[in-house]
This record gives C-alpha cells, structure tokens and sequence, in this order.
C-alpha cells in the first residue's frame, strides 16, 4: 500500500492499538520522454521498516482507517516534497464502503495541500480478492468523475486476470513481477506476458512493467513497446524523499 513531512509518519489510534507508519516513493520509468514519469506510494515503518511491519496489524476492524490514512498521507507528503508528477496511491476495494464517502478525505488533502487531482492514480491491490464487481465498478466510476485515473495493479497474478480487465475500464495495467521475472529466458513466461501486452496495447490501456531488475529483462519489454517500467533496475524506494530524474540510468 502506498506517506508527511512533518513528524515522517503516521498514526491510527482507536480501540487500544496505534499503527505509526510513513512512505517511500518508487519511480515508475518512461522510457520514451527519459524522465520519471509517476512516483508509487508505497508503506513503511516510521523507521523506514518493511512494509509487512505496518501491514501485519491491518485488520477488519482497522481497514477503512488504515486506508483512508495511506491517501492522504502520500498525497501530504508528496506535496511537501515538492512531487510535480504523477502520484500513485494504492487502494483497498473492500475498505470502499461507499464511493462518494469514502473520497472524501482524499479530496480534501488535495485542496488542503493544493496538489492537482488529475496527477493522483489509484491502485487496484489484490490483497483481497474482489467480492463485488458492481460495487468496484461503482468506485472506479466516482474516482474517474473526479480526474482521478485507475490502475489495476499485479496484472496476471492472483485474481487479476484478463476476466477483471474485460469488465473494468482502466487506465493503466501493472504487469506483475512473476511476469517479469526472468522474461528474457523464460518461454512460457515471456509469451504469456506478450500477450498481455498485445492486448492492453489494442484497448488503449498504459502497461507498467513491474519488478525489472535486469538490462537482458528490460530489452524483452522495450522490444514489446513497454513505455514504463519500475524496478531495481532504475530505482528503489526512497522513505521520505524523491529520486530525480538525475540518479536514473534511462539506458541501463
């Protein structure tokens, strides 16, 4: 899951628990303008610990906090970092009670900060397998209405199939790292990936190659038309900070 300046973290109190947390940012690549093009959001320790440090204590209870927190988080943070791309919030669909509502608070760290709601993606994680299509179709649509664009995240892994993408209007796809992995190598893999590819390339949907750790990797993709990457390869993570588009080897 996908965040402040000030203090560098977060925390939920109620019911007895606290969760302090913070962000890290990821660039995402594009390869043709040779800038970074989104930063990804992603959770952390206060300390800068792994993710699963904070996401172990996420629970039914704690969700629809914890994921309300994440959003206005990245977009606070980003906005003191100075962030003038585009910033990439990953979302818990079950955490979505109610569309309308549950924006809210988005929108109002947006104004608060004065960040453009037209840079902010949502993220479509699969840590929960999606239980109500219409109910998902619903948020997609009120984040669209709003400026917002959709991603689908881990494209080709768990349940994010070609069923999902057939019945949801996105904007960009993130192939999974399982995908990536080794593509160059690979048959099986490399083929199944291709024609994922193939088919986001014909509905007009951006492809996000995730986890490219190696040059022999990034060929593959490039030579597919992959336009954004994310990986090892150019970037990790930076808690609390931006890398610029300076540190990035665009031609590893």
């Amino acid at each position: 899951m996908s965040h402040s300046k000030s203090g560098c973290h977060s925390c939920l109190e109620g019911k007895g628990f606290a969760i302090p947390f913070t962000m890290a940012f990821q660039p995402i690549v594009d390869l043709h303008e040779r800038r970074i093009s989104t930063y990804e959001a992603l959770v952390r320790g206060p300390e800068g610990q792994p993710a699963m440090s904070v996401l172990s204590q996420v629970t039914a209870d704690n969700r629809y906090a914890f994921d309300q927190a994440c959003r206005v988080k990245a977009i606070e943070l980003a906005a003191s970092l100075g962030l003038d791309r585009r910033l990439s919030i990953n979302f818990l669909p079950n955490a979505v009670y109610d569309p309308k509502a549950c924006i809210r608070a988005t929108l109002a760290a947006a104004e608060r900060v004065n960040f453009p709601l037209d840079l902010i993606t949502f993220e479509i994680t699969e840590d929960e397998r999606i239980t109500d299509t219409p109910h998902l179709l619903g948020i997609i649509k009120e984040y669209r209405r709003h400026g917002f664009r959709v991603a689908l995240d881990d494209f080709g892994a768990g349940y994010a199939g070609l069923n999902v993408l057939a019945e949801m209007i996105v904007d960009v796809v993130k192939l999974d790292i399982a995908l990536v992995r080794n593509i160059d190598h690979d048959q099986r893999r490399r083929t199944i990936a291709l024609g994922m590819i193939k088919v986001c390339q014909e509905l007009g949907v951006d492809v996000v190659a995730e986890g490219v750790e190696r040059t022999q990797e990034l060929k593959v993709l490039r030579d597919a038309g992959v336009r954004y990457v994310q990986g090892f390869l150019f970037s990790r993570p930076a808690v609390n900070s931006l890398a610029l588009d300076s540190s990035i080897n665009f031609s590893p």
